[in-house]
């Protein structure tokens, strides 16, 4: 995750069970590359010792003590100013309040006041506290002044009822810290759209022609022109992925779905990351087709062509169109072929027929080949890495 690596990133963990999670998020920022500072206050110390975040981060936690000891004059203020980012998680209602109202008499909420950086809190309570009104006034006041709230969400809680204040999960918290430290980034002000996934193409009403897309390529590119401050629609087929946290999610099943999807959403740049089908049965069966009639005659017609539609629109839709070719021989030539018939700016070619790149796994070894003609080979390297490229050059032909 290149956009947390080296960012001096603020962690707050205040006095709830949740504070378990608080230690998975600080070991998933460190992971990433960031620089994890942890602040403990006095009850969260009562859940867990500055000893499990060291653990996790490689770095020293800080309690109240420090705001006492030698440091004291200068640590709040030093942290203020070299954050990237602040995240207080979990933020129990106590701490909720002193923000709102701008107290500070510990050291994690005299950092916050001497903060210069965005603040993501994460509240975690019981249902009746976060619901409470006098909590709702401290979160409307606390978004008043840019404070990013994350959840809480909704299940079961430590006093044994169910209700919303339970603390996000980790993973969705970072999402956030990615979408907050990308605004401002090189394609900020830009709206791309980013469709993933293998199509599926109605049989019956059970059976589907699709492919072995894991949409696994496109999720990425979707997060990685997140991390690059884009307003990001992605229109996706079917995946067991979770969409990036920030992206607008369009869900489609056929290629005719994702084609009404794409032509709906004019955009900056279009990137078809989606292995769209190339045909569909002629005509879908009303029934589920039964294995004692026979082994049915199923007619295919052509798909919906999207990129083909694409380019073939006056006026231009998109300002750059980027799209993809997996292919099992002839790579490169097949690529260019469709780099011009489609009249794209940049294809990515991949050879799906390697074991170690294309659908399903993790990482890929394509080859860009531009619209000018040139063309640049990457090694093996992973999804999130070659869609940290693509974005580099859908910035750079946006230019």
């Amino acid at each position: 995750m290149s956009i947390l690596s080296n960012k001096h990133v603020l962690l707050g963990v205040t006095g709830s069970i949740a504070v378990y999670k608080a230690a998975d998020l600080a070991s998933k920022l460190a992971q990433a590359g960031a620089k994890v500072d942890v602040i403990l206050t006095a009850a969260a110390e009562k859940f867990v010792t500055p000893l499990t975040f060291q653990s996790v981060t490689g770095r020293r936690a800080y309690t109240d003590a420090d705001l006492w000891g030698n440091e004291a004059h200068v640590l709040h203020v030093s942290f203020g100013k070299t954050a990237d980012l602040l995240v207080i998680a979990p933020c129990t209602a106590d701490t909720m309040a002193k923000l709102a109202n701008g107290i500070a008499d510990n050291l994690l909420t005299v950092t916050t006041l001497a903060a210069q950086c965005p603040l993501v809190i994460a509240p975690a309570m019981d249902g009746g506290m976060f619901a409470h009104p006098a909590t709702q006034k401290n979160v409307e006041t606390l978004k008043e002044r840019g404070a990013i709230i994350v959840g809480p969400a909704e299940g079961h809680l430590a006093s044994g009822l169910v209700g919303p204040g339970r603390m996000s999960e980790p993973a969705e918290i970072l999402g956030q810290v990615r979408a907050v430290l990308g605004k401002g980034g090189k394609l900020a002000g830009k709206k791309v759209v980013v469709t993933a996934g293998g199509t599926q193409e109605a049989l019956d009403p059970v059976r589907v022609i699709t492919n072995h897309s894991s949409g696994k390529q496109g999720y990425a590119v979707a997060q990685a022109a997140i991390d690059g401050g884009a307003d990001v629609c992605l229109i996706t087929a079917p995946t067991a992925l979770i969409p990036p946290v920030g992206a607008r999610v369009v869900k489609v099943k056929s290629a005719g779905e994702m084609l009404q999807a794409v032509l709906s959403e004019p955009a900056d740049a279009l990137i078809m990351a989606a292995a769209a089908a190339d045909f569909t049965p002629k005509a879908a069966a009303k029934d589920k087709m039964k294995k004692r009639d026979g082994i049915p005659q199923i007619e295919l017609t052509a798909a919906a062509d999207i990129l083909g539609t694409v380019s073939s629109q006056q006026p231009r839709r998109f300002g750059v169109v980027i799209g993809f070719a997996a292919e099992s021989q002839n790579l490169l030539r097949n690529a260019a072929e469709k780099l011009q018939s489609k009249k794209m700016d940049l294809i990515v070619a991949n050879d799906i027929s390697a074991a170690d790149a294309g659908f399903s796994v993790d990482t890929n070894r394509v080859t860009f080949l531009f619209a000018d003609g040139t063309s640049e080979a990457l090694p093996l390297m992973s999804k999130t890495e070659v869609a940290e490229k693509i974005i580099e050059h859908t910035a750079r032909l946006l230019e």
